[in-house]
């Protein structure tokens, strides 16, 4: 393990007092979470590259164990290659470019998914044998959003492509996502007893099943109970396949990384009315606010690291850049003796936030600083 730069991100703030926003990460915290994906999912735990790609976070993945990573692209591809060389690269992303694809047959990419005969057409050579999962959506709900508008195939187009990547001599498998922040496990019964169906209808035994991402991460209230989505999904391939169960994987990106980052940005200001101006916002490291909402993992310290415990007021947060769209959603609960100059911390950060942050107005998300704990 790495020597630590700081115990804590309150102990750096309160001996640097940084005046820019800054992200913390905790490897101690990420190889935990990485060791209950890998000693509690029953199959095959990749890593979603997508929602954060640095290098600290693919070392200590692989450092946990983590020996497959989903990725999509060439970019992504090349990251984990650097890192981890021997390690299985799936590549999950069912529209590809036919360059693209001839940058994974380079990186020895062992799995692809496909959503259109069209598709299957271009990687069909390139997959050399190797495992094709038909990409599977329908109108199931619980999640922050949806991906299936996007990607995949509906059941009868499924079951057409599941008998040609069988024809194909190809390993025949299946995968779906059942969207972001997916709460309720019902959902993933729901997409293995479709796929069940698909497989028996198209007359093919699944060598795999890709049960997705879209586990949840802690964002308010209690943190999520992973063992209860685990359980629940090897209930329901027992009950759905029975005797013939396929192998499984897992693709956790936000569920992986998330708590293993705490973002902290400065207040500003704070306005007579209520409004307070923070240094980060959706342009940065707050971006995907916009679209799941607010978070009320927040805590407010003053520049020598003292909790603010005034009571929680509403308040609307502007972030620091120059356009008015640089709102965060909803209020913010904010303690009534919160001040200029204090910072708030803000938990489970650690995925997508780097991954889509931008430097709008030269403000922005800089190298992550280690600490021990969060």
């Amino acid at each position: 393990m790495r020597d630590f730069h700081m115990a804590d991100p309150v102990t750096h703030i309160a001996r640097v007092r940084p005046d820019h926003a800054v992200i913390y990460f905790s490897p101690t915290r990420l190889q935990a979470t990485a060791r209950r994906f890998l000693d509690g999912f029953p199959g095959f735990t990749t890593y979603a590259v997508k929602a954060n790609d640095r290098p600290e976070v693919l070392e200590n993945l692989a450092a946990a164990g983590v020996a497959g990573f989903d990725v999509a692209s060439p970019a992504e591809m090349a990251a984990v290659r650097r890192i981890a060389p021997e390690a299985a690269l799936h590549y999950n992303n069912p529209v590809r470019s036919r360059q693209e694809v001839e940058t994974a047959v380079a990186h020895g990419v062992t799995s692809w998914s496909v959503d259109d005969p069209a598709e299957f057409a271009k990687i069909r050579a390139a997959a050399k044998g190797g495992e094709v999962a038909v990409r599977l959506k329908l109108p199931v709900a619980g999640a922050a959003y949806d991906f299936g508008e996007k990607f995949g195939a509906m059941p009868e187009a499924a079951e057409v492509l599941l008998r040609q990547v069988a024809a194909a001599g190809l390993s025949p498998a299946m995968t779906f996502h059942p969207g972001t922040q997916c709460a309720d496990p019902a959902a993933w019964d729901v997409y293995i007893r479709a796929a069940a169906e698909i497989a028996r209808r198209a007359g093919v035994r699944l060598a795999r099943l890709n049960v997705g991402g879209g586990f949840p991460a802690h964002r308010d209230g209690t943190a999520p109970e992973l063992d209860r989505f685990f359980d629940a999904i090897a209930a329901s391939v027992r009950a759905a396949f029975g005797d013939d169960t396929p192998a499984l994987v897992c693709e956790p990106g936000r569920a992986m990384v998330a708590e293993a980052f705490t973002l902290a940005t400065r207040v500003k200001a704070v306005r007579a009315d209520g409004r307070v101006y923070i240094n980060d916002g959706i342009y940065g490291g707050l971006s995907e606010l916009r679209d799941i909402g607010p978070t009320d993992r927040v805590r407010v310290i003053a520049p020598d690291g003292t909790p603010r415990g005034g009571a929680g007021v509403p308040r609307t947060v502007f972030g620091p850049t120059c356009d008015s769209l640089d709102r965060l959603p909803g209020q913010m609960a904010l303690p009534a003796d919160m001040d200029e100059g204090d910072y708030l911390l803000i938990g489970g950060m650690g995925a997508y936030s780097l991954a889509i942050g931008t430097r709008f107005n030269g403000y922005g998300l800089g190298d992550p600083v280690t600490v021990a704990r969060l």
